[in-house]
């Protein structure tokens, strides 16, 4: 179909030969991203190729840019592999293909124009080191026509017809996903829309803990077992899996879609460094939720310095035991866990990742009257805007005891080597966590724009409001896609840091941004705190700070990006 008809007498702006088109776009981008990463490349890299510290710090601008222009790529190439997918099994609608045209010609005219890091901080080609004929690739045939015809009012109107129905969807756009996904992706927005969506506002207001029926309600869904091995208590199922179960809690509730994630962290940190022994006793009850585990890993004034970590963890002279002393911050959801991965000094004579190691460290559940009731452990509760129902702590040790038995692998040492190992998976969660939040905030938007009447008509027929939730739903689409990518890289056996960097990068950018949006058409109304908007705008803050900051998510990923081109 190279054209629509029916939709309110907007006609012929689907663009023909559409997935040839978005192909040939990627091609061309592709050519002008190899020029910039080589301009970049100049100032970044030592003599022999390889990244200059002392450069990325001095052109943090650069770096980060180059980052996202990769990132921007990615999104438009796995776009448009999708699309192509659809198309070849007749499954390629209109509305997909309206969002892809708005999708490719937005991204087009940011790589000309400025990709926004943040609110305040742009990316633009001269930023890149880029020359008058690198910036000219820019201009080739395939991507103006992008420019020209893919975002226009027409577009526009026409992909906000679609827009209502949604509300009766999981998603806008087909996933390209198969069957036993989308059954999954039904489960779990069913039990989303009964046993979460309806409480969430209540739980955030009263900065409640998700209820223990309602863990224990996901654990028999299973969700903490999701990828651990069927031999060892779980389910078996691989990261595309837990993106789409990510993706529904959080579009529930952010809280109770990073319930899982702790579980998620603790489990492949076992199933990578455990013993025989350590896989046996723990996966099961992890996957049934018998175990509740937490990860403790940051430290007051490190952040994502790990290396200089000071907690210690010391050796009793009969060697049963290690006696850890120390703090630790930003810790999620420690009081009803059983269980804390804790990341540890156990070679005091090392200062940087060398001496660390990873302890499973036993613990009893505690209450809010008495938090900790562990021996040789205090904590204080951090009062956070967003991200409730887990409650994050300081924690402090002071003697508290772990059996040397749990030191994980049973060899010190590698416990930064174990945690490495869980980045990629963590940040695909987090990025289908940002869907998630991204998806919620686009229907709490949609919603409103349609019941809201202002000026005899819904707020919705306002192209200045129909056109945020247009954009929301393609950036959606592109960042869902990104993320399904990285986790069948993972599912696949390969090596997906760059790809699930890129996903968390982004992703965390489109929820900030559709929350955002999403309370902007709320108006007066999104500032008060009886409305849902408000608690989704503040749960969409803390993506791009977890599990890796955006900038130094940017730094990891542009590091790659000068080694690969080696």
């Amino acid at each position: 179909m190279d054209g629509l008809s029916g939709l309110n007498g907007v006609a012929d702006v689907r663009m023909a030969g559409l997935t040839a088109a978005m192909t040939d776009a990627v091609t061309a981008i592709e050519a002008y991203v190899t020029a910039a990463s080589r301009a970049a490349r100049a100032s970044l890299s030592l003599p022999d190729g390889k990244p200059d510290r002392a450069a990325f710090e001095r052109h943090q601008h650069r770096a980060h840019g180059l980052s996202w222009v990769a990132t921007y790529l990615e999104t438009l190439r796995q776009t448009a592999g999708w699309a192509a997918r659809l198309e070849a099994d007749g499954q390629f609608g209109d509305v997909e293909a309206l969002l892809c045209q708005v999708l490719f010609g937005e991204y087009c005219a940011q790589l000309i124009g400025g990709i926004p890091m943040n609110q305040g901080e742009m990316v633009r080609p001269a930023d890149l080191g880029c020359s008058a004929a690198d910036m000219q690739l820019l201009f080739a045939p395939p991507i103006l026509r992008f420019i020209q015809e893919g975002k226009t009012p027409d577009v526009m109107a026409a992909a906000a017809t679609f827009l209502p129905d949604a509300l009766s969807r999981n998603t806008v756009e087909r996933t390209g996903l198969d069957e036993t996904m989308e059954m999954v992706r039904d489960q779990f927005a069913k039990f989303a829309a009964t046993r979460i969506k309806p409480f969430a506002h209540g739980w955030h207001l009263k900065n409640d803990y998700i209820p223990m029926d309602v863990v224990n309600e996901m654990a028999e869904l299973g969700v903490f077992g999701l990828t651990i091995p069927e031999e060892l208590g779980g389910l078996g199922m691989g990261k595309t899996a837990m993106c789409v179960v990510s993706e529904e809690l959080s579009r529930g509730y952010i809280g109770t879609g990073s319930l899982g994630t702790r579980s998620e962290i603790a489990a492949e940190l076992i199933l990578i460094g455990g013993t025989p022994e350590q896989k046996a006793k723990w996966l099961p009850a992890i996957a049934s939720g018998e175990i509740l585990p937490t990860a403790v890993f940051t430290e007051p004034n490190t952040g994502s310095d790990l290396g200089s970590l000071r907690t210690r963890a010391v050796k009793s002279a009969d060697g049963s035991e290690y006696v850890v002393t120390g703090n630790k911050t930003w810790i999620t959801h420690p009081v009803r866990a059983d269980l804390m991965t804790l990341l540890a000094r156990t070679d005091p004579a090392t200062n940087n990742f060398s001496g660390l190691s990873m302890l499973l460290a036993e613990k009893p559940r505690g209450t809010d009257e008495t938090p900790f009731p562990a021996e040789g452990m205090t904590g204080g509760e951090i009062e956070v805007l967003g991200y409730r129902g887990m409650k994050e702590y300081e924690i402090g040790f002071d003697g508290f005891k772990v059996k040397a038995e749990n030191l994980l692998g049973g060899v010190e040492g590698q416990g930064f080597k174990h945690l490495m190992a869980t980045f990629e998976s963590a940040r695909i969660q987090t990025a289908a966590r940002a869907v998630g939040v991204a998806q919620n905030a686009f229907e709490i938007g949609l919603r409103y724009a349609l019941d809201r009447n202002q000026f005899g008509q819904p707020i919705f027929n306002f192209p200045r409001v129909s056109n945020k939730l247009v954009m929301m739903a393609a950036e959606l689409m592109g960042v869902r896609q990104l993320t399904y990518y990285s986790a069948r890289q993972k599912d696949e056996g390969k090596r997906c840091d760059l790809e699930a960097g890129m996903a968390k990068l982004l992703a965390a950018r489109v929820a900030w941004a559709a929350a955002d949006n999403a309370l902007q058409i709320h108006g007066g109304n999104g500032f008060a705190l009886e409305y849902p908007i408000s608690r989704v705008l503040q749960d969409a803050r803390i993506l791009n700070i977890f599990e890796g900051a955006g900038e130094v998510q940017a730094m990891v990923i542009a590091r790659r990006l000068i080694e690969g081109g080696n």
